[in-house]
């Protein structure tokens, strides 16, 4: 039985845990059965304020730890995450709503980024230029660049807060963090890990609660140095605009519109397997899941039906049960969303192969069937818009330069993928596809220990890899003369 202690003061500033100033609060709900799990503080500008104060002041001493003390640090959070799995997993999925294995999965993940960047933090090298003037030296030098916001969302809400988190601490930077609204819960458990494992007093600040007034009160601060954010393309604008005045940097991971290309000399059970394993992880609420699938013309009826006989065998419910491989859609709009994309399809000629309607289950949640869609044409919403949902387009294509024009014709550049058994293939069109991430017969790309992040409006920066810390840091360069 999972329980939370005094859930009113989930604030964290200064090291403190502390209620909103207003007294407000707000309900935390499971989206699978509607049932409120607790209740989190609504904090507002006043309690950001307060949390950049915090940071600030911390700042100077965290900074100047050695790269050794704050990896003994990570490292203690990494060992916690772990020792807790079934805690946190199963907070996850009652907030979120994914199936425990993949909570447990993310958990997992979440514990990797804190020991890849205990280690980075060891490896954050500066450098010597041999200069082309006798008696000046140049010293290239990489320093924290300061306090640091991170925005976080709902459907990855342990592994994103980490992927921030781990190298901004590595690296010597101060944090706050606001998390989303929906999924507060798995933020304060990592928080109190964190402050578990020696994190010093306002280092890490977490802040829950009004997302405008705590959003202006980060972009116009002078303080916070940069915003990292998780989520739609539509507030990553917002970000970029509102944090101008202050010429913040801005690390943004955004909407995807991931394709699928499957070639006719393809593993096709491989593929099948892979295909449905992305679109259908966290119910299609992932920002590089499989959004559209083309698949050579001379397999495609092979193909079909290796999907069409794997969605049948999909199961749908609460997270917490056996079996489950679909959990609820986040929330009412994240349905209808779905929902208008699939009755805009069918009016413009789609053929429904599987699903397309809210899935009835025994629960009060927003489920919806997954759904295969064929005859589909680029003029349906669901082959220009991110649906965030259990559905899958199709098209077929016959030459390779055609389906990488289409693949490519997109504002979005985050993850792409192919399957294919031809090595010369497999480069030449993972080198033509516009994209951050792609991923040759295989769909989970993202590791701690490579890079992560999207092209075009996809994004800005990356997360992980050694790539990763260089957000979180400014490059110093000094220039001596000595007396020789």
């Amino acid at each position: 039985m999972i329980t939370w202690d005094n859930s009113l003061n989930s604030l964290f500033i200064n090291g403190k845990w502390q209620g909103s100033i207003s007294g407000r609060s707000e309900s935390v709900i499971n989206p699978a059965t509607h049932e409120k799990l607790t209740e989190v503080a609504w904090a507002g500008r006043t309690e950001a304020e307060s949390a950049i104060q915090s940071a600030s002041s911390a700042f100077p001493s965290w900074s100047k730890m050695t790269a050794r003390e704050r990896s003994k640090i990570l490292y203690r959070t990494h060992e916690l995450l772990l020792e807790r799995v079934d805690r946190l997993s199963t907070i996850l999925t009652m907030e979120q709503g994914k199936p425990l294995a993949e909570a447990r999965g993310e958990i997992r993940s979440a514990a990797n980024f804190f020991l890849w960047y205990a280690e980075e933090a060891n490896r954050l090298y500066g450098e010597w230029i041999p200069s082309s003037i006798p008696g000046k030296r140049l010293l290239v030098k990489p320093e924290p660049i300061g306090v640091i916001a991170a925005i976080t969302p709902w459907n990855f809400p342990s592994s994103m807060i980490a992927r921030k988190l781990a190298p901004a601490l590595a690296s010597g930077c101060t944090v706050i963090l606001k998390p989303a609204p929906e999924t507060p819960l798995s933020a304060i458990e990592l928080v109190s890990i964190l402050a578990e494992a020696g994190v010093p007093d306002g280092v890490v600040n977490l802040v829950t609660g009004d997302a405008l007034e705590i959003g202006s009160a980060l972009m116009e601060s002078r303080d916070v140095r940069l915003i990292t954010f998780t989520g739609s393309t539509e507030v990553g604008k917002l970000l970029m605009k509102g944090s101008a005045d202050t010429l913040k940097k801005l690390s943004l991971e955004l909407g995807g519109h991931a394709p699928i290309l499957v070639f006719e000399d393809a593993n096709l059970e491989r593929a099948a397997n892979q295909t449905l394993a992305s679109k259908f992880r966290n119910s299609g609420q992932t920002c590089i899941c499989a959004n559209r699938v083309y698949v050579h013309e001379n397999v495609k009826e092979r193909f079909i039906d290796l999907l069409q006989n794997k969605i049948r065998h999909l199961k749908a419910g609460n997270g917490l049960e056996k079996g489950v491989d679909l959990g609820p859609l986040i929330n009412r709009q994240s349905l209808d969303k779905v929902q208008s994309h699939v009755e805009d399809a069918i009016q413009k000629g789609a053929n429904v192969l599987n699903g397309g309607a809210p899935l009835q289950v025994d629960l009060s949640g927003h489920f919806y069937s997954p759904t295969l869609l064929t005859k589909v044409t680029n003029d349906m919403k669901v082959m220009q818009e991110e649906t965030f949902g259990p559905l899958l387009p199709l098209q077929t294509f016959i030459e390779e330069s055609d389906v990488i024009h289409r693949a490519n014709n997109t504002d979005y550049g985050l993850a792409a993928y192919l399957f294919t058994e031809n090595l010369s293939r497999a480069t030449r069109v993972s080198e033509a596809l516009e994209y951050g991430i792609v991923g040759v017969n295989d769909v989970f790309p993202a590791v701690p220990e490579a890079p992560f992040g999207g092209i075009k409006q996809s994004g800005i920066g990356k997360e992980g890899g050694a790539q990763g810390i260089h957000e979180y840091v400014n490059i110093k360069y000094i220039s001596t003369i000595i007396d020789e």
